[in-house]
């Protein structure tokens, strides 16, 4: 048996064009080729199940090797095999049948990634790397001839009888001169277990040394010897491929450690996906305990396609707020371009997102019902996700205004719904308004915080990168007439308007006399000075900055688009209690000593909002150790 010929398409350029541009990242030719081996192993297994294959499957494990001095890289497989004829259908047509249609796409398609991949390209990925590359096969089939194939990169071909012996193939690549950094076991090694360490079919590279036990010493203790053994790169059974029946929490927290072995934490639960209608899907996510973006960044969600690594990018796949969870989806329904390395858009993707963002939702709803103390004591962790998805998906925001909890300054947590029915008789002006009162950051509003507390109400702590946002949306979904406001952004008696009007103690001149002290005194255009009549218990002076303005500011800087805010100045209100002791005593004082005194009372309300910084706090320290 001997043949010589070409592949047959109308264009020469399919391989520079296969080498230089579609496979971008040279490396998946491992991939490509380990994955075509273990669906070899698998077809002949399913032969064997149906009673179309009759003889010995023996130990179906697939072996990659490499030999550094003949620069090869050979990928052995015990599977179904080949015979002649197979391999001209299967290598040389229909591995092309598509090449024209493909090459008209592809002077059509502004970018590769436009191109979708159904031309069974994967094969010839080999010439990535390798000048030459051979396969020996041998089919299933009784009274098959083995045979051997080889190329150089062109469209020429020849076949000849082949030297295999068993059942199944072997690819061998000659590696070309850029590319002899794969004829390494490190390098090899890293591939592999990037993307072949869940592969439903052993894959072997080389072996290595196994400390085993040997007895007992003298002494009674155990001997261990150093033994030789297979180096197996995959777990061919990984935990997304079972029942959750068949799972307990220590197999999800080992899967978890095999994912991420260099995770400090453990995650917080997770999720089990199983569907197979109206798409196949499989895979556990986990909610992780987020500390850093590094952490975020290392140990991202990964995408399989029947248990082949594809990308750890699932951008589309999964919502963008679930974009902090962690662990592994597969799914054979997700369309790949020809690299496989970017999704299409299609309708499943959209399916399965919305899939995901219901299972997560459901889930968080079920451990909050089954378990409320532990939710909550879990909350601090999750409430970005929570928030994250309430703010960006309307579907998840639906279902998580059952579970989303507000917590308070005293540690207390509630839903929505049960904080609007605490402080709705108590917390309302006199419009009608509920007025929401919140702390981000509690120890530096202390004094706000303990002013609001002593008329009797309640304030919420909302102090995350996401929380004036989501004040926002407490506002609109949290119930009616709903106002959330900062402690910080007005006096108390203003934050919460009743009908009960205070007296103001000064005259209309003495008003004016201490406007005008206060605004010699602090001299800053940012600064708008105003007397009010407070209670006399109240601070003298306060710095506030109104909420409005506050929180388009905030938005701006977390990309709201609010960014015209964001240019703006901050600019204060200096609310000056004409009902304090203090202010009588600063209009009755002498000048120089009235207007010291009205810095001093203006510097102690800055320092209670952390405002007093620099020269300014060097000042205010030199003059209270001479007013002492």
């Amino acid at each position: 048996m001997q043949e010589k010929g070409s592949i047959s398409i109308h264009t020469e350029n399919i391989f520079p064009v296969i080498k230089k541009f579609l496979y971008s990242d040279n490396e998946i030719f491992l991939r490509e080729l380990v994955s075509n081996a273990v669906d070899a192993s698998q077809k002949i297994k399913r032969l064997s199940a149906l009673g179309q294959f009759k003889g010995e499957l023996g130990d179906l494990i697939v072996d990659v090797k490499f030999d550094e001095k003949a620069k090869t890289i050979t990928i052995t497989d015990r599977g179904i095999g080949m015979t002649a004829e197979e391999i001209k259908k299967y290598i040389n047509q229909i591995a092309f049948s598509g090449a024209t249609e493909f090459m008209e796409k592809f002077k059509e398609a502004n970018d590769a990634n436009e191109i979708i991949g159904r031309f069974g390209l994967g094969f010839y990925s080999a010439f990535m790397v390798a000048d030459r590359v051979e396969i020996e096969s041998l089919s299933f089939q009784e009274g098959a001839e083995p045979a051997h194939w080889t190329c150089d990169g062109s469209t020429s071909y020849e076949i000849t009888a082949g030297t295999r012996t068993e059942r199944g193939t072997d690819v061998i690549l000659h590696v070309n001169e850029e590319s002899l950094e794969f004829l390494s076991e490190g390098r090899l090694g890293d591939i592999l277990n990037k993307y072949a360490r869940f592969l439903p079919v052993p894959v072997r590279f080389g072996t290595k040394n196994e400390s085993q036990p040997d007895g007992e010493d003298e002494e009674g203790k155990p001997k261990y010897v150093s033994v030789e053994v297979d180096r197996i790169i995959n777990n061919t059974n990984p935990a997304w491929t079972k029942a959750p029946s068949e799972l307990k929490d220590e197999d999800y927290l080992a899967f978890y450690r095999e994912l991420y072995p260099l995770s400090m934490d453990e995650p917080l639960f997770w999720i089990h996906l199983n569907v197979d209608y109206p798409f196949n899907l499989t895979g556990i996510l986990y909610f992780p305990k987020v500390k850093n973006e590094m952490e975020i960044q290392r140990n991202k969600i990964q995408l399989y396609s029947r248990q082949v690594f594809i990308t750890d990018e699932v951008k589309d796949i999964v919502p963008e707020f679930l974009m902090l969870l962690q662990g592994v989806i597969d799914s054979p329904d997700i369309p790949l371009n020809v690299s496989r390395s970017f999704l299409q858009a299609d309708s499943n993707v959209k399916k399965i997102n919305n899939y995901i963002t219901k299972k997560v939702a459901d889930k968080l709803n079920e451990i909050f019902k089954a378990d409320r103390k532990g939710f909550e004591d879990k909350w601090n962790d999750i409430n970005l996700f929570i928030k994250y998805g309430m703010l960006s998906d309307e579907k998840f925001a639906e279902k998580a205004n059952d579970f989303c909890l507000l917590k308070n300054t005293a540690g207390e947590s509630y839903t929505l719904k049960e904080y609007y029915e605490k402080v709705k008789d108590i917390q309302v002006d006199k419009d009608g308004n509920i007025v929401y009162l919140y702390a981000s950051d509690v120890a530096q509003q202390d004094g706000f915080i303990s002013s609001v507390q002593a008329k009797g109400y309640d304030v919420l702590v909302l102090g995350g990168p996401l929380d004036t946002h989501f004040a926002a949306y407490v506002e609109q979904k949290g119930g009616e007439k709903i106002q959330a406001k900062r402690v910080d952004a007005d006096v108390v008696d203003k934050l919460i308007q009743k009908d009960e009007k205070i007296d103001l103690q000064l005259s209309e001149d003495e008003v004016t006399k201490a406007s005008g002290i206060f605004e010699k005194a602090i001299s800053r255009q940012d600064m708008k000075v105003e007397v009010d009549a407070l209670a006399a218990s109240d601070l003298p002076v306060s710095v506030t900055l109104d909420e409005f303005m506050r929180r388009m500011k905030d938005m701006a800087k977390t990309g709201g688009g609010m960014g015209f805010y964001g240019t703006l100045p901050d600019n204060y209100k200096v609310t000056v209690n004409g009902n304090h002791p203090l202010v009588k005593r600063i209009i009755e004082s002498s000048e120089e000593e009235g207007e010291k005194l009205a810095k001093q009372a203006f510097d102690l309300a800055l320092l209670s909002r952390g405002l007093l910084t620099g020269a300014d706090l060097t000042s205010f320290v030199k003059r209270s150790v001479e007013m002492i």
